[in-house]
């Protein structure tokens, strides 16, 4: 028998080759960057070689190539089709100007002026600025011989998008860290919410409406924020063959779960923050809470703060930590749970001590649970 001789090149370690796919999953901008440099090679030299009048303009096909790697599989397909559409639709109306004998200035103000009035059209979707542009080149550089220079206008756009487009189905876009991070903002703005919620009822007492009102206010766009990128990232992976190969099927769920419970979280602590603001201010006799209630309302708050902080990212963790993230997570319930429980006893309490009916507190500690409810899943 042969002995097998040893490989001269050393396979790089397993740790070496996880490092850097985790550091180049967390960097979607570099991936993104690779795909848009490839594509659009690869249509300037399809713009190269296709026959002329095409050839002429090789340049515009790497705008088509970029346009559909930007973004993902699904919607690179539609944005390319609106795109085509608002490059032939600013083209046409260029032509149907320069039919006008117009003067330079007015001729220039009449084209922009029509294809801006074309840019909101539902059909055009997001792509209908690319109306503009398409009429403002073809008007000052398709003079010569405008039909030859529309169609190699559309057409390259429309070979480049087919390009882009196919690089984006062998490396399509899973944009998780980006979505990662927005419910990490989410998470940490909520929390931080909820704490300094808890220090004022402690500190003040009463809730300074419009402080609060504005406060309110601040966290909607981190809201609307981690919406967006969970959809996007939902978007990106329905036509990701790879994501059932690669174990990134379990982080888009998990994703998905967690974006449901933080939105959850994010209702629970806007109706604690509208209920206190109405009910727990000076000048009324009917307060939510009182000073009775105050500090033990406060410490569930604290609670409920810890456990949005340790439902983090358990199931996107790393393996040799996803049991003990998992474990503190439910331990953080577990003492919202136990918070909750003695909240609600000391509002029977004080309720039968009092001529009160403390009604809002009973719906305040409902909110409290069903955040606990949201967290638990």
């Amino acid at each position: 028998m042969v002995a097998r001789q040893p490989s001269l090149v050393a396979a790089p370690p397993a740790g070496f080759l996880a490092a850097a796919r985790r550091t180049w999953v967390r960097h979607p901008r570099w991936s993104l960057a690779v795909k848009g440099a490839l594509a659009a090679t690869l249509a300037w030299f399809a713009g190269t070689l296709v026959p002329a009048p095409f050839s002429e303009y090789p340049y515009y096909a790497p705008l088509g190539a970029v346009l559909a790697t930007t973004s993902t599989v699904v919607r690179s397909v539609r944005d390319s089709l609106q795109a085509v559409a608002a490059v032939l639709l600013g083209a046409v109306i260029a032509r149907v100007v320069d039919l006008v004998p117009l003067p330079g200035p007015l001729e220039i103000a009449a084209v922009v002026g029509i294809a801006l009035v074309c840019v909101g059209w539902r059909i055009l979707g997001d792509m209908g600025d690319w109306a503009v542009m398409s009429a403002i080149f073809v008007l000052i550089l398709g003079e010569g011989d405008g039909v030859a220079y529309i169609g190699s206008y559309a057409g390259l756009i429309v070979v480049g998008a087919a390009l882009g487009i196919g690089v984006n189905l062998l490396l399509p876009p899973l944009p998780l860290t980006p979505s990662e991070l927005a419910l990490a903002r989410l998470r940490d703005g909520l929390a931080q919410q909820v704490e300094a919620l808890a220090g004022w009822l402690e500190d003040e007492g009463t809730l300074a409406p419009d402080e609060w009102e504005a406060r309110r206010h601040r966290l909607f766009p981190t809201i609307e924020g981690a919406r967006a990128a969970v959809a996007q990232t939902r978007e990106a992976s329905r036509a990701n063959l790879r994501v059932r190969h690669n174990g990134n099927g379990y982080w888009v769920a998990s994703q998905t779960r967690r974006a449901g419970a933080l939105g959850t979280s994010a209702e629970v602590v806007d109706e604690i923050v509208r209920l206190l603001v109405e009910w727990e201010r000076d000048g009324r006799d009917d307060v939510a809470l009182g000073r009775q209630l105050r500090p033990t309302f406060a410490g569930t708050l604290r609670a409920f703060a810890s456990a949005l902080r340790a439902a983090e990212t358990r199931e996107a963790a790393h393996a040799d930590e996803a049991g003990s993230a998992a474990q503190e997570a439910a331990d953080a319930v577990r003492r919202l749970d136990e918070s909750l429980d003695e909240l609600r006893d000391q509002v029977r309490a004080t309720r039968r001590s009092s001529d009160q009916d403390y009604f809002v507190a009973g719906a305040l500690i409902v909110n409290l649970a069903r955040g606990a409810d949201a967290l638990r899943s």
